[in-house]
């Protein structure tokens, strides 16, 4: 068993195995894109619930509790329970809430105000 007479392992890519490299494996070499130096993974998550499935972060006896209380409404922190923003999906039933959340689109803010 003699040495590496090619050099050892991928060496010679771009030189004297250039012919292999490009034919088995192409794009191997270079750049794609561009570079995002500080790059924060997470900035961009944002988990929503919708209009309809509100209530069902709460128990179903809060919500019998409140029903005959009309003078008071019970709190949900959406935040709580995972989600960022509360979007406008479904039929909110005719009973008061209220909702903490970080953001709402405009259909689930008419849709709770209602």
């Amino acid at each position: 068993h003699r040495k590496h007479p090619g050099g050892c392992g991928n060496s010679g890519g771009q030189h004297h195995h250039r012919i292999n490299f490009d034919k088995y494996h192409p794009g191997y070499f270079g750049k794609v894109g561009m570079r995002n130096f500080h790059l924060i993974k997470h900035g961009k998550v944002c988990p929503i619930i919708n209009v309809e499935r509100l209530w069902s972060l709460v128990p179903a006896q809060v919500r019998e509790h409140f029903k005959e209380k009309t003078d008071k409404a019970p709190v949900i922190d959406v935040m709580q329970k995972g989600y960022m923003r509360v979007v406008g999906k479904g039929k909110l039933p005719e009973q008061p809430l209220i909702v903490k959340a970080r953001y709402f689109s405009k259909k689930a803010e008419e849709k709770i105000k209602a």
